[in-house]
C-alpha cells in the first residue's frame, strides 16, 4: 500500500492507514464506519475537524495531517482515532498487544512534514493498521445464530465492568480447527456473544456442549465462567472480574 493517495489526492500524505475489519464476518468493512480524530494538547484531548478519506482498498486515511509550512519548527503531536459502526464496538489494542478496557481510541504520533522534509522514517512509509470491529449487544446476528448473554462485573464491588473483552475459544470436532468468538461489554457491563462452533462434550453422546467464557478488563484482572448449552441458553450469565 503506497503512502500517497495515488488515485485520489496524489500530492497528500497520510500519517496513518486504518483498515476496519468485521471480525464476525471475517472481512474488511468498507461502509458504515465513522472515525473521529482528537489531538492531545495541554493535558486533554481536543476534537478535530479533519475529515477522513476512504481509499479504493477500504482503508481510512487523513491526507495532509501533519503538513506544515515550517515543519522543522514544529514538534510531533499525539493524536487519537475513535471508531464507530452501528452494532459494533471497536477493539483498540493492536493484534498481539495486551487488552485494556481503558483504551478508547488508537493513539499515534503525527510528525510535521512538507515536500522537502520527509514525514518520518527513511521514506515516510506507513504500515496499515487493522482495527477490529467486534459485535456489540445490538449486533444483528442472522436468524438461528446461537448466542449467550449476561453481564461482566467486579467481584469485590459488583459494579459493572464496561468495555471488557469477553471471548470463548475451542476446536471443531472433526478436523480440530481452532475457533474463537469475541465481543465487548457495553457501558452497563452487558454482553452478548455468539457461539457458532461446537463446544466440548463430557461424553461422546452427551447433548450439552460446554464452553468457557473468559472476560478481561486489563492484564491481571480477569474472570471466567463455564456455560452448558442448550441447558443454560436462556440464563443471564454473570462473569466476575478479579485480580489474578
Amino acid at each position: 500500500m503506497s503512502r500517497f493517495l495515488s488515485s485520489e489526492l496524489p500530492a497528500l500524505y497520510s500519517p496513518v492507514w486504518f483498515v476496519p475489519f468485521d471480525e464476525h464476518a471475517r472481512r474488511v468493512r468498507a461502509a458504515g464506519v465513522t472515525v473521529r480524530l482528537d489531538r492531545f494538547d495541554d493535558g486533554e484531548w481536543l476534537p478535530l475537524d479533519d475529515a477522513a478519506v476512504r481509499t479504493p482498498s477500504a482503508a481510512i486515511v487523513f491526507p495532509g495531517l501533519g503538513r506544515r509550512r515550517e515543519p522543522w519548527a514544529a514538534r510531533p503531536e499525539l493524536h487519537r482515532a475513535r471508531f464507530a459502526a452501528a452494532g459494533y464496538q471497536p477493539l483498540y489494542p493492536a493484534d498481539g498487544r495486551p487488552f485494556s478496557a481503558g483504551l478508547i481510541g488508537v493513539e499515534f504520533l503525527v510528525r510535521p512534514y512538507d515536500d522537502a522534509w520527509p514525514p518520518g522514517g527513511p521514506a515516510g512509509e506507513v504500515a496499515p493498521r487493522l482495527v477490529r470491529l467486534l459485535p456489540g449487544t445490538a449486533f444483528p446476528y442472522p436468524p438461528g445464530t446461537r448466542t449467550v448473554h449476561g453481564v461482566v462485573r467486579a467481584a469485590d464491588t459488583a459494579a459493572p465492568v464496561a468495555n471488557a473483552l469477553v471471548e470463548a475459544a475451542g476446536e471443531t470436532g472433526g478436523d480440530r480447527t481452532p475457533w474463537r468468538e469475541r465481543t465487548l461489554s457495553d457501558a452497563t457491563g452487558a454482553f452478548r456473544l455468539s457461539l457458532r462452533w461446537e463446544g466440548a462434550r463430557d461424553a461422546p453422546h452427551t447433548v450439552d456442549e460446554r464452553f468457557t467464557l473468559r472476560a478481561v478488563e486489563r492484564p491481571g484482572r480477569t474472570g471466567s465462567l463455564t456455560v452448558r448449552l442448550p441447558q443454560e441458553a436462556e440464563r443471564r450469565h454473570v462473569i466476575e472480574i478479579r485480580e489474578q
